[in-house]
């Protein structure tokens, strides 16, 4: 599933719009909040390949399905790319079936 639309309302929060119709508002601080200034919020986008949100041309993206999981409170510890991810977890993300956003 990939994300359809994003609307940024203020600060960290946005209303994202999934393909399935699914629209949600949420801060995206503690997803985000580390990698992309509130000064930088401005550069969000939707890659229009993979579906991803994307900040700063590419240098931060979050995978849809994360970020739908996020918003609606399924995940604990977001991860907004592997690079972020420690080794010992790596090889069961990369097992599971995911979108490359980058």
């Amino acid at each position: 599933m990939k994300l359809a639309s994003v609307e940024h309302q203020r600060a960290y929060r946005f209303i994202l719009t999934f393909q399935n119709g699914e629209a949600m508002e949420s801060d995206l601080r503690d997803l985000i909040g580390q990698h992309v200034s509130e000064q930088a919020l401005s550069t969000g986008r939707i890659d229009p390949d993979w579906g991803c949100l994307e900040f700063l041309d590419g240098q931060v993206d979050v995978e849809p399905r994360t970020l739908y999981r996020y918003a609606r409170g399924e995940t604990g510890n977001p991860i907004t790319h592997m690079m972020d991810v420690p080794p010992g977890l790596r090889a069961d993300l990369e097992k599971e079936e995911t979108t490359p956003c980058s």
